[in-house]
């Protein structure tokens, strides 16, 4: 039997919070900690016996808001993932949240069953893009050619490892991918991690945006949400 998903959320309002910790609970996840700031969120992890899969967080928080969290996250526990859910979701943040490592930015009027979608897809694929925010992406990256991580020549990815990202791009998880391709999980994660080092990007998420960056994804092959 699976463990069941472990989360975090991180949001100063309390309301919000009772409510999602009482649906993710309805769904069979844990919500080990709950806190209001980022200085709660981080005098909590220190006290529970194991780190939570999926940090939920918002931006806007007094004391220590959410992107100091994600820094500190990304960069002392880097295999927690995060999904940024908050008011001031915009097109243009887009791009900026998920170069800052975030594994999914969506905003707070977000329906129970996208959110509940996006937590499983998180935890399965490492990342979740709808197909509206590629394309967003896809405008936004160009504009911001300092910010890029290191290119690689295209003749350095082998055929195998771009029919890997193809797929990773297309949301499909390490299992399936290795079924389409008829090889092992194991080794679609060795085709990852080779396209991590030959990119430079830090997870998944990563791969998505350099893809889509460098025109090779096209988005409208994207499964619609």
């Amino acid at each position: 039997m699976n463990k069941p998903l472990s989360l975090a959320i991180v949001d100063d309002d309390s309301l919000l919070v009772s409510l999602l910790t009482t649906f993710f609970k309805s769904h069979n996840m844990i919500v080990s900690i709950c806190a209001k700031n980022g200085i709660e969120f981080f005098s909590a992890l220190k006290n529970i016996e194991s780190l939570p899969d999926i940090v939920v967080l918002d931006l806007r928080m007094e004391k220590m808001d959410g992107m100091e969290v994600l820094e500190l996250l990304k960069n002392d526990f880097p295999e927690v993932k995060i999904a940024v859910i908050s008011s001031y979701y915009s097109n243009s943040s887009i791009g900026f949240m998920l170069k800052a490592g975030v594994n999914a930015f969506l905003p707070k009027g977000i329906l129970p069953g996208q959110l509940l979608e996006a937590i499983h897809e998180i935890n399965k694929k490492d990342f979740y893009f709808t197909s509206e925010q590629i394309k967003v992406l896809r405008d936004q990256l160009p504009q911001n050619p300092s910010a890029k991580p290191q290119i690689v020549r295209h003749d350095q990815i082998s055929k195998r490892e771009f029919e890997v990202l193809d797929l990773i791009c297309m949301q499909h998880t390490a299992k399936e991918i290795g079924e389409k391709l008829f090889i092992t999980q194991r080794t679609v994660e060795g085709h990852r991690t080779n396209l991590l080092l030959k990119t430079g990007v830090k997870n998944t998420a990563g791969l998505v945006i350099y893809a889509v960056r460098e025109n090779l994804f096209d988005p409208s092959k994207l499964v619609l949400y």
